[in-house]
C-alpha cells in the first residue's frame, strides 16, 4: 500500500479504488488473477484521442498530415515510455522475478504500457478531463518545444538520400513478421540495401517500425 501511495503522490491524483491502481500497475508475467492489458487498451485509445485533439488546437494552421505526424511522433511507445520515466513508473510496477532479472523496470514497453494503463484507469474512475489535466502536463512538461522540426524525424528520406547519393540504390523494407494482441499489434520491419538486410526494428506499426529501422540503419551508415 505504500508504494501505491508514494506512486500516488508523484501523479498527483489519488485513486479511491487501490484495486484499480494496483492492476494498472501490473504486469502479465506477475502472478495475480488480473493485469493491466485491458487497462491498458482503454488508455491507448483515451491518450490517442487528448493528444489529437491538444495538436489540433495548438496549431490551427497545420494540414491533417502534419496533425498525423505530430500525433505519431507522440503516441507511441518511445513517447509514452518517457512520459512514464517523469512518474518514475519503473519502480512501481508489479512485474515477476523473471522481468526483473530481465530488467524490466526500464524495459520501454512495460513502462508505456503501465502508463496508458494509469491513464485508463484514471478515465474510468474521473473521467476524460483529469486524465487530460495530468497527461497534458505531463507531455508539456516532457516536451518544452513541440512542432514538427523538433519531433518528427523522418529517416526514410534522410536514408533515402544518403544511400541515392553514396550507393546509387534506394533502400528497401521488408516486414519480417508481427506479434501481439490485436489493438496492439508490433511490427519488425528490415531495411534492405543491394538485398542485404542493414538493420531491423519493431514498432506498433509498419510505417514507424520503418522508420525505427531507417534510423538504425542511418546510423550504421555514417559510422562506416
Amino acid at each position: 500500500m505504500q508504494k501505491l501511495m508514494e506512486f500516488e503522490k508523484k501523479l498527483g491524483y489519488s485513486f479511491d479504488d487501490k484495486g484499480l491502481l494496483k492492476e494498472a500497475l501490473t504486469h502479465k508475467s506477475y502472478k495475480s488473477p488480473v493485469n493491466n492489458e485491458r487497462l491498458e487498451f482503454l488508455g491507448d485509445a483515451v491518450l490517442d484521442l487528448i493528444v489529437g485533439e491538444y495538436l489540433y488546437k495548438k496549431f490551427p494552421k497545420a494540414n491533417e498530415g502534419e496533425l498525423s505526424k505530430l500525433r505519431a511522433s507522440i503516441v507511441n511507445e518511445e513517447g509514452f515510455a518517457k512520459l512514464a520515466d517523469r512518474l518514475d513508473i519503473g519502480k512501481y510496477i508489479f512485474i515477476s522475478q523473471a522481468e526483473e532479472n530481465n530488467h524490466g523496470r526500464t524495459k520501454p514497453s512495460l513502462l508505456s504500457n503501465a502508463f496508458e494503463a494509469v491513464m485508463g484507469a484514471i478515465y474510468l474512475e474521473s473521467g476524460l478531463e483529469k486524465v487530460r489535466q495530468l497527461a497534458l502536463a505531463l507531455l508539456e512538461e516532457a516536451y518544452p518545444k513541440i512542432d514538427l522540426g523538433s519531433l518528427f524525424k523522418d529517416y526514410k528520406t534522410t536514408l533515402q538520400e544518403l544511400t541515392q547519393a553514396k550507393y546509387g540504390v534506394t533502400p528497401t523494407y521488408k516486414l519480417l513478421g508481427s506479434s501481439g494482441p490485436d489493438h496492439k499489434k508490433e511490427f519488425e520491419v528490415a531495411v534492405m540495401l543491394h538485398d542485404k538486410q542493414i538493420a531491423s526494428a519493431k514498432g506498433r506499426s509498419k510505417k514507424a517500425a520503418q522508420q525505427e529501422a531507417a534510423k538504425l540503419a542511418l546510423q550504421r551508415l555514417k559510422d562506416e
